[in-house]
């Protein structure tokens, strides 16, 4: 990975964070007052035990640090949920993503992809992030949720201003040290369910063939979803619905760059598109951390966890325990089994994985056809996403 990290001047520590680790595969952080979790076996059962491991990390933020009233709330929030609520939640959209409707997609999808590549063509440099990444996925989840497309600066915008900052919250510190931080990434989320909320509102009164208007007229036990559930249901589909596949698209073509070899690999077998697009997804995690919160006192990686302590999973570091994937630094699509935690496991496995793996499928494979080989230029750096969270590029310039 040095090699990796040297080549693209990304930043050592954001790589430490999520690489493989000689170090405890549990530990306690004082200065974050939580648990860091790295291995890739503990990550995993973290993930099967949901009782134990509650997602409602919120219920142990300290008090005064989040806003209280109605301009914010979580409630909808599935990834905040746990069960029985969070599966009555998830079977109102499951519909929405059956391998049906995902695969029925692809033309679509194959048609912005012709489209958004033509309206570059003439160009010295493919600026994959802008000209593709972000707004194929964009355009797709705003159709399904019924949206306007057009709005994508607006979605960007905020994306960036939840996503793009280290916004770090810390049990341990005191709440006014960090209540400026805090109220900075709430704004684009305001705004958010103030655009949202007038859209649910207008499917109330017009309702339309889309998923927002499902989310508006669903039932759970006879009653219907409150509007903040609504909004927030429809918040996450956003965000989550794009922000992945444009992680996941740019990671590919990055870890191609990288590694010609695998490139020369699948333009020469195309049917290893899936097993590269596995392989980005295991060696740069989108999404590298996720939190959960202890309902009791339990044992993980021989360390003893009180209750009500929030516990954060390194999925990126999991992907690369040379425990469980022999040589993790090295990009190898045909490493067989792959049994990454990209999407996660169990009952919060991404709802949205078929979709942005058929993305990253079709994208990648017009790419290949259309662009040549995918390389970069040393001389237009490459530019990482700042926070230690995500891992993704803002910014990817292809030389034709």
């Amino acid at each position: 990975m040095s090699d990796i990290v040297e080549r693209y001047n990304i930043s050592k520590q954001h790589f430490w964070l999520h690489g493989p680790r000689s170090g405890p595969s549990v530990e306690y952080d004082a200065a974050a007052g939580m648990y860091n979790v790295h291995g890739y076996q503990e990550v995993h059962d973290v993930l099967a035990d949901p009782v134990t491991f509650s997602s409602d990390t919120m219920r142990l933020i300290p008090k005064g640090l989040l806003p209280e009233g109605e301009d914010f709330s979580m409630k909808g929030f599935i990834t905040q949920i746990d069960p029985p609520e969070h599966g009555k939640l998830r079977k109102l959209v499951s519909s929405a993503f059956t391998r049906k409707v995902v695969a029925d997609l692809e033309p679509r999808i194959a048609q912005l992809t012709h489209e958004l590549l033509d309206a570059a063509d003439g160009r010295d440099r493919l600026e994959l992030v802008a000209d593709l990444a972000y707004p194929l996925p964009v355009i797709v989840i705003a159709e399904l949720l019924g949206v306007p497309s057009s709005d994508r600066a607006l979605f960007r915008q905020w994306a960036d201003g939840l996503f793009q900052r280290d916004a770090k919250v810390s049990l341990a510190e005191p709440v006014e040290d960090q209540s400026a931080n805090v109220a900075n990434t709430l704004k684009p989320w305001r705004e958010m369910t103030q655009y949202l909320a007038g859209h649910a509102a207008e499917r109330r009164a017009r309702p339309r063939a889309d998923l927002l208007t499902k989310l508006v007229e669903a039932e759970v036990d006879g009653e219907r979803l409150p509007d903040d559930q609504v909004v927030n249901f429809a918040i996450l589909l956003l965000l989550a619905g794009h922000i992945t596949t444009t992680m996941l698209l740019g990671n590919t073509v990055v870890c191609l760059d990288a590694f010609p070899g695998e490139q020369d690999k699948v333009r020469a077998d195309r049917s290893t598109v899936p097993a590269v697009i596995e392989e980005s997804l295991r060696l740069f995690t989108p999404f590298a951390a996720l939190g959960r919160s202890t309902t009791r006192e339990v044992e993980l990686g021989g360390v003893t966890i009180p209750a009500d302590k929030v516990v954060m999973l390194w999925l990126g570091s999991a992907n690369r325990d040379p425990a469980q994937f022999p040589h993790p630094d090295v990009f190898d699509a045909g490493r067989d089994p792959n049994p990454h935690l990209a999407f996660g496991r169990g009952i919060h496995f991404c709802l949205g994985a078929p979709l942005a793996r058929l993305e990253g499928r079709v994208a990648l494979n017009i790419l290949l056809d259309r662009v040549g080989v995918l390389r970069t230029d040393p001389g237009d750096p490459v530019v990482f996403m700042p926070t230690p969270t995500m891992t993704g590029v803002n910014r990817l310039p292809l030389v034709r």
